[in-house]
């Protein structure tokens, strides 16, 4: 059994150990601070990962397609080129798909633009085919497509949709890669914010410090206090700030799917995303522990 003064000497110790943690986890301007920069990273890093998914769904989506168009004044003419063209492709072994859009539909889609006119009959649109081309060498296929109907009629062409639709995808992929930036960038404030409260802390407790030194307390023993403060705070910190940024991403993501459009429907996150999301939090808890026991030791070791 422990002699009463051994028993002192251990309340005295705990005492003076959590001297060292605040009476409110939350009083202190760390946590809130974290809370905004886990906030931003998370919103950051689902950003580069959802414009990261889009442009994989879109090279996946455009890859292999390509539009004919006959540009023929002549509605007769042209109709009869489109057939042709049409039947040629059919026969093509590298051609899966062809779908000639409709002149009806056409007009549809240009009448936001051009008017009532559109379907007058007056204004010469080109005829369009749609096709999809077997996997691979889309560019070679393309090319040699692009031969072949010339050949039938040189009023004919075709370009693959990747090419309209390139300088977007290279747009997301730079807005992806900017929003990695960002991250890394918060990444490394956050762990200056836990370097400088860690100085802070040590600094305000000197004497309890000394205290526990004097107690037979090692610098690891003393680390492990402001490890488990700060982490605690950068916990809570954490927890707040992602629970905000997923709360403003479901809502995000809801008004991109009422939007209806193909392009930012693309713009969603897979389950691997969403857990590399989830790890944030715990990569910020991890790195503010690393950083405050860093800090600790290093701050005591210039004491020696």
């Amino acid at each position: 059994m422990a002699s009463p003064g051994a028993m002192g000497n251990r309340r005295a110790a705990a005492a003076a150990r959590h001297r060292l943690l605040p009476e409110g986890r939350v009083a202190g301007p760390m946590p809130w601070i974290i809370a905004i920069m886990m906030f931003l990273t998370v919103l950051s890093a689902a950003a580069g990962l959802g414009l990261g998914a889009a442009v994989k769904a879109m090279g996946a989506d455009l890859a292999g397609r390509a539009t004919v168009q006959i540009v023929e004044a002549n509605a007769e003419q042209r109709e009869r080129l489109s057939a042709a063209m049409a039947a040629a492709l059919r026969k093509d072994a590298t051609v899966r798909a062809v779908r000639p859009v409709p002149s009806a539909a056409l007009a549809e889609q240009i009448r936001p633009w051009l008017g009532q006119d559109a379907a007058s009959g007056d204004l010469p649109i080109p005829a369009l085919i749609d096709i999809e081309l077997t996997p691979g060498q889309t560019d070679a296929k393309v090319e040699r497509l692009r031969r072949q109907l010339h050949a039938l009629s040189p009023k004919a062409r075709i370009e693959p949709h990747a090419a309209f639709l390139a300088p977007l995808a290279d747009l997301l992929s730079a807005l992806g890669w900017l929003a990695a930036g960002i991250v890394v960038l918060m990444t490394l404030a956050t762990g200056a914010v836990v370097v400088l409260a860690a100085r802070a802390a040590h600094d305000s407790h000197r004497g309890t410090i000394d205290v526990l030194h004097l107690m037979g307390a090692t610098d690891v023993q003393i680390a492990r206090l402001f490890q488990r403060r700060i982490g605690l705070d950068a916990l809570f910190g954490g927890a707040l700030g992602f629970a905000c940024a997923l709360l403003v991403i479901l809502l995000l993501g809801a008004r991109l799917l009422a939007t209806g459009s193909e392009l930012l429907s693309g713009v969603q996150l897979p389950w691997t995303s969403w857990a590399a999301l989830a790890a944030i939090p715990m990569g910020c808890v991890l790195l503010a522990r690393i950083a405050a026991r860093w800090t600790v030791l290093r701050s005591l070791g210039r004491l020696l």
